[in-house]
């Protein structure tokens, strides 16, 4: 896919963060040196090519509910069907296929560990897959972003 300047510009500055206010893309315009109407067309076009997969918060996990990492050892012939019913879950994000004998792993979020131990508890009995449950003990480092720049 090929990312523009202004695209380029756009990730560059705001995929750690958006402006918070009451007319966000217009701030993030100003500062560009665009219009509204451009950051506009620019996102929709890197979401449309695969560039970005969504616009929006991003939660402290620990702060607004709970959340652990899942994965599941499906056979081949299951994948398809599995993964679906996974994505299915609206508290399922990050859905991944691996090389590894547990080749589906993705992140289960909730409200309370409750929710997630119910979750897992349907999950197994829904697939007839033992969910591992990996919970997250510390965290050492979490920031995704990928500065991008002018093409060489």
């Amino acid at each position: 896919m090929h990312i523009d300047s202004l695209g380029r510009r756009l990730i560059d500055r705001y995929q750690h963060g958006m402006p918070l206010c009451a007319e966000p893309y217009r701030a993030m315009a100003e500062e560009l040196g665009c219009s509204e109407a451009e950051v506009l067309a620019c996102l929709e076009q890197l979401q449309d090519g695969g560039g970005l997969s969504r616009v929006g918060p991003v939660f402290e996990h620990s702060r607004a509910g709970a959340s652990t990492l899942v994965a599941l050892a499906v056979p081949q012939a299951r994948l398809e069907q599995v993964a679906a019913r996974i994505n299915a879950y609206p508290e399922v994000n990050h859905n991944y296929l691996r090389e590894h004998r547990y080749n589906l792993w993705f992140v289960l979020t909730g409200p309370d560990r409750p929710h997630i131990d119910r979750l897992l508890a349907e999950i197994e009995a829904d697939t007839g897959l033992v969910p591992l449950d990996l919970p997250m003990l510390h965290a050492y480092r979490i920031d995704l972003g990928f500065p991008l720049g002018e093409p060489s």
